[in-house]
């Protein structure tokens, strides 16, 4: 069993929309922040949005704010990702991540500082 799995990507026309899942089947999910992060073909793997520990605070890269929504329920081990208005450029591999750290004040936006990643799942954006 994977330490993280993601699930919920596929193939949907601009302007569409996704729900992604991370099904966590770490011991610390819920004292950790937790992240979604892409990588599309040839770039590096950036930030798209994370959530504090207890679900009280949420960040999100520039490009997707007012479109993508970060959640979590620790009472499932699951975290979320909503994508809504899907644009060509969301085309990539969308992977969860689980900070190093419990209880850190930050929430990462960089996958440095993160000790569990699934083995993600493909969102692609294409009429």
């Amino acid at each position: 069993q994977a330490d993280l799995a993601e699930s919920g990507g596929g193939l949907v026309q601009p302007g569409g929309s996704l729900k992604l899942s991370c099904l966590a089947s770490i011991r610390t999910f819920s004292s950790v922040n937790m992240g979604w992060f892409r990588q599309a073909p040839g770039k590096e793997r950036v930030f798209v949005a994370g959530i504090s520990w207890d679900g009280e605070r949420t960040d999100y890269e520039d490009s997707v704010k007012g479109r993508v929504t970060i959640a979590r329920d620790n009472a499932k081990n699951t975290l979320y990702l909503q994508l809504n208005g899907l644009r060509p450029e969301d085309t990539a591999v969308y992977f969860c991540a689980a900070d190093s750290r419990a209880y850190r004040t930050e929430i990462l936006t960089v996958p440095l500082g993160h000790a569990y990643w699934g083995q993600g799942t493909q969102v692609t954006v294409s009429s």
